[in-house]
């Protein structure tokens, strides 16, 4: 009896079979026609690795355990001990952590650009610098990487661009389309979308970097697992009606934030008092995404008040989710960095970053003003 499932059925299996020698032939001679292992490569994996590269127009993906391990197989990609990156120095605090701590004891040293510097790096290079890691909208503090000029400013120099796209998606920018050699997600966040999945997708812009990244993770055991693959595969499906909403609620709470004479600045792309405003337009059109931050008055007693009140945005450090959450980079994603690194972005007691959810946004809005009330 043939089987014809509509759904890809979960592959929750270490290893696969061969009827014989020629099996095993075929899977070393012709990659990509059989599984063998699956650290190696599992149909589950495989399938939300092709999804999200066709989403990004790329030229091969692999899927990961983490949006770290993402982080970590597009630098080595490109680097060995000896050689130096370039980071925004508006960046997830993780990936500080990455650089700093792991990837400098293993010889690859890093240095930090301000965003104001970033299109011109000049000074900033180093005769072994081979890449640039970014954010296509920062993490805390939404600023917008102008992609293009990026890609351009480090082709120039022989720099390879590689962008983490997990706060816009591919919904809102394909850095690929504008020059970028690697763009990357942690699929823990938009692209599963539903807070029970830890995952990451590498995608390259060449098929060679995209073998590259396949050797990488297979060697290092970076592979997602079949089920961790199968959940966020289903998440994928429903992205396009998420972000929308996501986007749509997060104009509304922005907007409303920064009417609030409590509220110190908001960072919200979506905002036309963003810096970054119409370059948000260019290359995401009109929706900005689900994440935003904003400033309250640099007293934790103050802060934490407002967090005791809200009832639909719980401390909860991560983001992406369905359900609202709020998050403190200051006492989660950026307490790795130096003191003086955290005043220089303004990463203070009071900037609070919001994960806006696809609720009811009047209930949203209700919910943060009387949180704010009381701050």
């Amino acid at each position: 009896m043939e089987i014809h499932p509509k759904i890809t059925p979960i592959y929750q299996t270490s290893v696969f079979k061969f009827e014989d020698l020629d099996g095993i032939a075929q899977y070393f001679d012709e990659p990509g026609s059989r599984y063998m292992y699956s650290r190696n490569g599992n149909p589950n994996s495989d399938e939300l690795a092709e999804a999200v590269n066709r989403l990004e127009g790329g030229q091969g993906a692999i899927a990961t355990g983490s949006g770290m391990a993402a982080i970590l197989a597009a630098i080595l990609a490109y680097c060995e001990a000896g050689d130096h990156v370039l980071c925004a120095a508006d960046i997830y605090g993780g990936s500080a952590a990455l650089l700093n701590q792991e990837l400098n004891r293993l010889g690859i040293s890093v240095s930090y650009v301000p965003f104001e510097k970033l299109y011109d790096l000049k000074l900033h290079l180093q005769p072994r610098t081979r890449l640039l890691l970014a954010e296509t909208m920062s993490n805390p503090l939404l600023r917008v990487v102008d992609l293009r000029t990026l890609a351009e400013e480090c082709h120039q120099h022989n720099v390879k661009l590689v962008i983490d796209n997990t706060f816009a998606t591919p919904l809102l920018t394909r850095p690929i389309a504008y020059g970028a050699d690697i763009t990357l997600h942690s699929v823990t966040k938009y692209l599963a979308g539903h807070s029970d999945v830890t995952a990451g997708v590498v995608v390259a812009a060449e098929p060679e970097t995209a073998a590259r990244l396949r050797q990488i993770g297979m060697t290092l055991g970076l592979t997602l697992s079949p089920m961790e693959s199968w959940l966020a595969v289903r998440g994928l499906k429903t992205l396009r009606l998420r972000v929308r909403e996501h986007s749509a609620n997060a104009l509304a709470i922005a907007e409303m934030l920064d009417r609030h004479p409590v509220v110190q600045a908001v960072n919200y792309p979506g905002l036309p008092s963003h810096a970054e405003h119409q370059l948000a337009i260019a290359q995401g059109g009109t929706q900005f995404g689900g994440m935003l931050s904003f400033r309250l008055p640099d007293d934790e007693k103050q802060v934490n008040q407002f967090m005791r009140r809200t009832q639909r945005f719980p401390f909860a450090p991560s983001l992406a989710g369905v359900d609202s959450s709020l998050s403190h980079p200051l006492s989660t994603s950026h307490r790795a960095l130096t003191l003086e690194q955290q005043q220089r972005l303004g990463i203070t007691v009071g900037l609070v970053r919001l994960s806006v959810g696809i609720e009811l946004k009047e209930e949203l809005l209700i919910d943060l003003e009387q949180a704010l009330g009381q701050a």
